[in-house]
């Protein structure tokens, strides 16, 4: 994989997790909750912007950050598919949110201390907002699952349902290095690991091969910018 492929699929990763948590936005449980859900889709956006931008410098193609956001059908697309899942109920969401930022924030670390010096930037600025979302994502899955019979039940739903596809998200080079940083959480929100090794595994996202959820998001995410091209204001 080339170091633009690498750039990409993480740029990929933040844009679309971004979209889907921005759906929060008025439409959390509480105030709160509300703007921490929106500001965190914005961290990621803003991480998205900065990945991009260098990926489009590696391609050296004249496509900037809103070429390869707008103008990408999603076969281009090389996002895991995790992130383009529909956005389920706030325990998904949380859940979700913890797998990711798990990911990230070892990918990050890793990524700011490489020879590459602008993506060491960038990383080294979204190791420091993906600390807050991991634990964000933590307390919310340690309440929910050590909460009520209700929110225990959405909670290892969510992490059911979600788990097959951490296995795209982490690789297997990354795995145990997630595995230690997300099972305890599990573990103090009593919420049952799922089987550690499943047969089934979807993936396919990092080769442009995506759910239906995808294409209807980039529907609402481009609908604005392919209508009106160059357009500026």
């Amino acid at each position: 994989m080339s170091d633009f492929d690498t750039v990409l699929g993480l740029g990929d990763d933040v844009l679309i997790a971004a979209q889907r948590l921005a759906e929060w936005t008025s439409r959390a449980h509480d105030l709160e909750e509300d703007i921490a859900l929106s500001n965190i889709a914005l961290d990621l956006l803003g991480q998205a912007r900065a990945l991009l931008t260098h990926a489009g410098h590696l391609e050296g193609a004249g496509r900037d950050e809103d070429a390869l956001a707008f103008l990408r059908d999603d076969r281009q697309f090389r996002n895991v598919l995790l992130v383009e899942l529909p956005r389920g109920d706030f325990a998904t969401t949380i859940v979700r949110l913890l797998f990711l930022s798990a990911r990230l924030w070892e990918r990050y670390t890793r990524l700011s201390q490489g020879e590459d010096a602008t993506l060491a930037a960038i990383a080294a600025k979204a190791v420091k907002e993906t600390a807050y979302h991991l634990d964000h994502a933590a307390q919310w899955t340690i309440r929910l699952g050590d909460g009520t019979e209700e929110s225990h039940a959405r909670a290892q739903r969510a992490v059911d349902e979600q788990w097959p596809y951490t296995f795209e998200l982490t690789g297997e080079s990354g795995r145990q290095a997630w595995l230690d940083r997300v099972v305890p959480v599990l573990d103090k929100a009593t919420l049952t690991r799922p089987d550690p090794d499943p047969a089934f595994r979807p993936g396919g996202g990092r080769d442009g091969l995506h759910s239906e959820h995808l294409g209807y998001l980039l529907a609402e995410m481009q609908h604005l910018h392919r209508s009106h091209p160059g357009a500026t204001w």
